[in-house]
């Protein structure tokens, strides 16, 4: 038997959202993760080049690579909140937005929120991803 989340997403709320399911709920037994805020740097810490987009894609490596440093993968993240300085450039990107995000998580689509904030800690950020993964459970070592 596989170990996957499980979307749900009710008729009452008009079903998956576009993008992102409504709830994920773990099998028992998960590990839980919660990933810290990523903001679209490399291991230097230096903000990648290009504005919204591509430093959007990066946090999202970012956060993946916390994940699988923890045993996971992509599809074992339930839940992602995303923080702009500027909802209008999410929304006047949003289709390089779909693009880079699937990218790095494919066809998964944990339970989404985005939020509007005046201002991010790291200079020069323009976004900022949180994570909670829900991993299978650690293999049994000897004895």
């Amino acid at each position: 038997m596989s170990w996957r989340l499980e979307p749900i997403d009710p008729d009452s709320l008009g079903g998956r959202g576009q993008g992102y399911s409504n709830g994920m709920l773990a099998p028992a037994g998960a590990r839980l993760l919660f990933v810290a805020g990523q903001v679209g740097w490399d291991g230097a810490r230096r903000l990648v080049d290009g504005g919204f987009v591509p430093q959007l894609e990066r946090a999202l490596e970012n956060v993946v690579e916390v994940v699988r440093a923890a045993g996971g993968a992509p599809e074992h993240v339930a839940r992602l909140t995303l923080y702009v300085v500027d909802r209008g450039e999410y929304l006047r990107q949003l289709g390089a937005v779909g693009a880079a995000y699937r990218r790095v998580f494919g066809r998964h689509f944990p339970a989404m929120a985005l939020v509007e904030v005046a201002g991010l800690l790291e200079p020069g950020a323009r976004v900022e991803v949180e994570a909670t993964a829900a991993l299978p459970p650690a293999p049994e070592g000897p004895g």
